[in-house]
């Protein structure tokens, strides 16, 4: 029999921008909310030190209900004043910061693995303790997701890894050895800056027939960004436009999916951003090719590529993104799982991001599927976590009213 120190109404899983966002709102909202994970640990130690955030300013800041803790706040409460391309290292300490100011009881402890129990769930964590949750947050982020292609598969973890393995966090291991990094996006392309400044001889095999780096209007873009503009993108996630769409998931999703998914397609296709150019000068990029066979010899990787020539690595890397999957949450059970109704690896959520599972929540990357591509972005907290607290006090309004209901009933009887 669990104690009532071991029961909650909201459980969050994960303690990134979306778990943080999603928690400090439903706090707001009056719920009893535990909250567990080691905060940011995806940006802190799968993302490579010296990298920089694709995503702007604007578009970086982790939502709460007060807009007590946005980027500007960060930097009066520390004195300090962020660049426009922000450090990886700055994001990290200001969601530490966030947590720190608005949920401070977070449980650095992991959920090993969440299972349906009666009208709730039973979450087991990482020191043996169980937890019962009326409902749950999955707000894992895109690191169980890294996307292997096939042809890669049979290589060791030495002669091949993907862009956010934790090994990889120190691109400074590969000085002096020669690196192939496969992908053409803002991930590849900047791994590839990195390994380069870090001392790497570096070539880029992309299937995209050309680099495409980014750029719109500097004056289009501050237009853009006036406060009273009623097509403000914060998140400039795509051209502009598309972006404003993207950014109201209520009016995208009202389209057709043949065109949402063209629209999404539009703005994140491969492309690195418009500071990439000049740091990947003395890098080899090759598009237009890509590996048609791989193959370890010894202690290196033998790549027949598409144009007939081989090419011989020290190592590959990954930089080709992530395919999201709930088949691949292996903390959720067998059970339920299999009772979540999916499209393309995506859980179906309706607009609360309920999923068909009552009281199991998805955010983030998770979302993309049924909200569109402003999920991937931090840019997409603000919309995300507003919808799910909305509806969880709509729904706990609705179970109160029918407990009164059923109370009312029962004493007539």
């Amino acid at each position: 029999m669990l104690n009532s120190d071991s029961r909650c109404q909201f459980a969050v899983v994960g303690a990134g921008p979306y778990g943080l966002a999603v928690g400090s709102h439903l706090r707001a909202g009056g719920f009893d909310v535990r909250i567990f994970g080691k905060p940011m640990d995806f940006w802190a130690s799968q993302m490579p030190k010296g990298m920089l955030l694709r995503s702007p300013r604007t578009g970086s800041h982790i939502s709460d209900p007060s807009h007590a803790f946005s980027l500007e706040n960060y930097e009066t409460a520390h004195g300090c004043s962020i660049p426009k391309s922000m450090p990886l290292e700055t994001f990290v300490r200001y969601g530490r910061w966030f947590q720190s100011q608005a949920l401070p009881d977070l449980e650095e402890r992991h959920v090993l693995a969440i299972e349906r129990s009666g009208d709730g769930f039973v979450l087991t964590l990482d020191d043996g303790e169980s937890l019962e949750a009326q409902n749950v947050v999955v707000a894992t982020g895109i690191g169980a997701f890294p996307n292997y292609p096939a042809v890669f598969a049979s290589l060791p973890n030495d002669l091949a890894s993907h862009t956010s393995d934790r090994a990889n966090c120190d691109l400074g291991r590969f000085a002096g050895k020669r690196v192939a990094v496969i992908g053409g996006g803002q991930s590849a392309l900047e791994s590839a800056a990195l390994l380069h400044e870090n001392g790497a001889q570096v070539e880029v095999l992309m299937r995209q027939p050309f680099v495409r780096f980014l750029k719109n209007s500097s004056w289009l873009e501050a237009l853009m960004d006036l406060p009273i503009n009623p097509f403000q993108a914060p998140g400039k996630i795509g051209p502009i436009g598309i972006n404003w769409l993207i950014e109201n998931p209520r009016l995208f999703t009202s389209f057709p999916r043949s065109w949402q998914d063209r629209m999404a397609t539009r703005a994140i296709r491969p492309a690195g951003s418009s500071w990439l150019r000049s740091r990947t000068a003395g890098v080899t990029l090759r598009p237009g090719r890509h590996a048609l066979q791989a193959a370890a010899r010894g202690e290196k990787v033998h790549l027949e590529l598409n144009d007939g020539t081989e090419s011989v690595f020290d190592h590959v890397l990954l930089g080709t993104g992530y395919r999201v999957s709930v088949s691949r949450m292996s903390f959720l059970s067998d059970d339920l799982s299999q009772s979540i109704d999916t499209v393309k690896g995506y859980p179906m959520l309706n607009r609360g991001f309920e999923s068909s599972v009552r009281g199991l929540y998805f955010v983030g990357a998770s979302g993309a599927y049924s909200f569109g591509p402003l999920c991937r972005f931090v840019a997409g907290t603000p919309y995300t976590a507003t919808a799910l607290a909305r509806f969880a006090v709509r729904q706990a309004k609705r179970q109160r009213r029918q407990s009164l209901v059923v109370a009312g009933e029962a004493q007539r009887a």
